[in-house]
């Protein structure tokens, strides 16, 4: 008698199998920097180049989102993520474009320094 009534306590409710077929939201799909290895707080930064696509610009925000590949020489995952650039290096790009580019990073955040258009 025990037993069930232990089965019915752990019963939520829900079922498991309608939750794999929710739809994630767009912005639940951007890494957030999980799987990035951590830099020590007041580390050098470090200078390091990626390819990727800008995805989005926001002058207000002063970033560039880039879609990037792999950046093997700080372990990153592909990622989509908003890099920090001065307002000349926003002007250079728009959405949509493949790039090039140079960036440093470390527990302050990442800036882009340089950009080619690929």
């Amino acid at each position: 008698m025990a037993f069930p009534l232990a089965l019915a306590a752990c019963d939520s409710g829900q079922d498991t199998a309608d939750m794999n077929d929710m739809p994630m939201a767009e912005n639940e799909m951007m890494m957030d920097g999980e799987d990035m290895p951590m830099m020590e707080p007041g580390s050098e930064m470090q200078t390091v180049s990626a390819e990727g696509t800008v995805t989005a610009i926001d002058a207000e925000a002063g970033t560039i989102t880039v879609d990037h590949g792999p950046v093997p020489a700080i372990e990153w995952p592909a990622m989509t993520m908003a890099f920090e650039a001065d307002e000349q290096l926003r002007s250079e790009v728009s959405v949509g474009e493949g790039i090039a580019f140079e960036f440093r990073t470390g527990s302050e955040g990442s800036v882009i320094t340089s950009i080619t258009k690929e």
